[in-house]
């Protein structure tokens, strides 16, 4: 079976060759394709020099070089990796066997913190309530949704539509793995410190408010009648609860003292019928898409 190991890159003239050295030595039958993402220090050459594959992605974010790699390279398993050295890659080798026998789509590959000073303020408390977040809405499966290392196969890399451009795209991988209900899988690897001037990317605030929005947005698009459902619901809620007095002043007096709050309860029920309709609308397109990614999945040898 051919082997392939994606790389991105962006800035890590600091680690990407030990990353490279430690895919060789750990797994000698990858093909270490490293995608680098307008790096202005030295790490296309240095990439180049340890023995990668290395290609250039010109559209900046994560989710651009997974798109391009998914697309460009022809495997059985893929492994994604991040440059930072972070991830312990010694059992690579026992996760892929272990995804080969339980014949899976995809194994996520938790990170075991060894060290508090591994993360920045913020981005633990982030992971859990992230994590948190979508294993309430699409079914709770991992421990680690925003996890960078992972392996999949190639029905599962050819098959996943990769929307995402940043840093979301492991929230987008790990929601399209649970709404199309795919055989996956969580085991954990030791996470380390980054080595003395290597320095993260991801923006605490900025990237999470991008991930929880894609979460949004996969909800709604993923599971409408939920979405929109509970829209419908607040806003039939919060009119008839404006709506009750109105209705019993009129029985008692035959008249409507209050015009705005009649009319605001109206505009409330329109708005909760107008989304209910909606929400079946797209609970229709969201079938026809759904089949449609599984007839493409089922079609991929």
């Amino acid at each position: 079976m051919k082997i392939a190991a994606i790389i991105p890159c962006y800035n890590e003239e600091i680690t990407i060759k030990q990353v490279i050295e430690n895919m060789k030595n750990y797994c000698p039958k990858c093909d270490i394709y490293v995608f680098d993402n307008n790096s202005s220090d030295n790490s296309y050459n240095i990439a180049k020099e340890s023995g990668a594959i290395v290609n250039k992605v010109s559209y900046q974010g994560k989710g651009e070089v997974i798109r391009r790699a998914f697309a460009d390279i022809d495997s059985d398993i893929y492994i994604m990796v991040d440059a930072d050295m972070q991830y312990d890659l010694s059992e690579i080798n026992n996760f892929i066997n272990y995804f080969i026998e339980n014949k899976l789509d995809m194994l996520n590959i938790s990170r075991e913190v060894i060290d508090n000073s591994v993360h920045r303020k913020g981005h633990s408390f982030g992971n859990l309530i992230l994590t948190g977040f979508a294993n309430f809405l699409f079914g709770k499966k991992f421990n680690d949704m925003l996890s960078g290392y992972r392996i999949f196969s190639k029905r599962f890399v050819k098959g996943f539509p990769a929307h995402s451009r940043g840093f979301e795209i492991e929230t987008e991988l790990t929601i399209y793995a649970l709404q199309m209900r795919l055989p996956v899988d969580e085991v954990s690897a030791k996470y380390i410190k980054r080595p003395e001037g290597s320095h993260s990317k991801l923006n605490t605030f900025k990237d999470g408010f991008k991930i929880l929005w894609t979460i949004i947005y996969l909800l709604m698009t993923e599971k409408p009648l939920l979405f929109f459902n509970t829209i419908s619901l607040i806003f039939l809620a919060i009119g008839l609860f404006l709506g009750i007095g109105i209705t019993i002043e009129y029985f008692e007096t035959l008249r409507v003292d209050r015009f705005p709050t009649a009319i605001l309860t109206i505009c409330l029920i329109i708005l909760s019928v107008l989304s209910f309709s909606i929400g079946l609308l797209m609970n229709a397109i969201s079938k026809v898409l759904s089949e449609n990614r599984r007839f493409k999945y089922n079609s991929i040898k």
